[in-house]
């Protein structure tokens, strides 16, 4: 945790603090920001302010009064619920419009950890409680020098696995035969080969498949991959937590998604869902890339309405179900700025050093699918595409 930046930034928004709550680690995010083990045995509500000047305050149960020990700043101690409301005023006398995990209407639900009532017992006390979804934003999403290395060596072996891997499925597709699922263990093979990790999948989708954003294989529904069929290649990983010679925790995640067709060219309807999808894809780039040329500050939603556009103006609006993208960070999804104007309304800034996928897509129930993911990371005056960037469909 860092003090100082942190209580700069409270000083920045003109917040009297930010204060952390939790109960059974209803709040990763805290753990996170400040530093604490997410392993811990929470049984008891603890809080801890942080005041845009002065030491930090802490407030925990007697039987786990030392739950907040690794953080700086005086204790206090309840057992009872009368005391605890008590010493929480007393903790918070002077300081009324505070930071919380919270968002009016849970309109950005990846920082709402807060439970109602809680909110509702610092209301009663005549706080104003603001979120803190940019605090978040910088304090998890931005990167460190170390960190943004971890991405870019995680995107040079998933480049180099996925543009080895059109042959053998080309070559199998066209005679001793393969399937999604044993796709899915080439790739994990080759992943595990390049010393990386991951989450759930990877994926491969075959044919009407693809139309499904969120389909995973698995050996009872794996479907055959043959010659004349469209093919859609979801992968992520990241360098291994802990090694590499970076911090533990830090390694940063690639995802990127490519499509191609087996043994054939592309239909007509193919390379128009395609191009339009690709089209979307780079407006969505280029809004962020000119925002940061001009040093404009840009929102989420912003980057969201540009690729969003593009296809609802070629007619296929309704089949683009889903974001346009997410942060990346030591999670595949973030805890930063979502490119987001569908699923949410998502005003957090694309702060400088924090990476996050483009992947618009266009989905056809019982046809095909189509979506392309990028990462991009921001730095300081500019904003860049870290991987290859598929133009046309492959021809596998």
């Amino acid at each position: 945790m860092d003090l100082t930046a942190i209580q700069s930034a409270l000083r920045d928004a003109r917040l009297d603090g930010w204060l952390f709550y939790d109960h059974h680690h209803r709040d990763p995010l805290a753990y996170a920001i400040l530093g604490l083990d997410p392993a811990a045995h929470v049984t008891r509500r603890w809080f801890y302010l942080i005041p845009a000047t002065g030491e930090p305050r802490k407030l925990v149960h007697r039987i786990e009064a030392g739950r907040l020990d690794p953080l700086p700043g005086g204790r206090a101690e309840y057992s009872s619920w009368q005391e605890l409301e008590a010493a929480l005023a007393d903790m918070l006398a002077g300081a009324n419009r505070l930071a919380m995990q919270y968002s009016p209407r849970n309109a950005i639900m990846y920082v709402s950890m807060v439970d109602a009532g809680t909110i509702e017992l610092l209301r009663e006390m005549g706080k104003q409680i603001v979120s803190s979804a940019d605090l978040v934003s910088q304090f998890e999403a931005v990167l460190s020098e170390a960190q943004i290395a971890t991405h870019y060596a995680a995107q040079e072996k998933i480049d180099r696995i996925l543009a080895e891997a059109w042959k053998p499925i080309g070559t199998q597709a066209r005679g001793v035969g393969t399937d999604e699922f044993a796709m899915v263990g080439w790739f994990s093979e080759a992943m595990r080969r390049e010393g990386l990790i991951w989450e759930h999948g990877p994926n491969v989708s075959c044919g009407p498949n693809s139309a499904d954003s969120h389909y995973e294989p698995t050996p009872e529904s794996s479907r055959p991959i043959r010659p004349g069929d469209f093919i859609l290649i979801d992968i992520w990983g990241k360098l291994p937590q802990p090694g590499a010679g970076y911090p533990a925790s830090a390694s940063i995640y690639y995802d990127i998604t490519w499509t191609g067709v087996v043994a054939r060219e592309p239909t007509e309807r193919e390379q128009l869902i395609f191009t339009t999808v690709r089209d979307a894809r780079d407006a969505a780039i280029r809004v962020i890339e000119q925002a940061y040329a001009d040093g404009r500050p840009i929102a989420g939603w912003e980057a969201d309405d540009a690729a969003r556009a593009v296809i609802r103006a070629a007619g296929f609006g309704s089949q683009f179900t889903h974001r346009t993208g997410h942060n990346i960070g030591p999670e595949l999804h973030g805890s930063g700025a979502h490119l987001d104007n569908l699923e949410t309304h998502d005003v957090r800034l694309l702060l400088p050093n924090t990476c996050f996928s483009v992947e618009p897509g266009i989905y056809l129930p019982g046809e095909f699918g189509v979506r392309s993911e990028v990462n991009m990371i921001t730095r300081p005056g500019k904003a860049q595409v870290t991987g290859r960037i598929q133009n046309q469909l492959v021809r596998i």
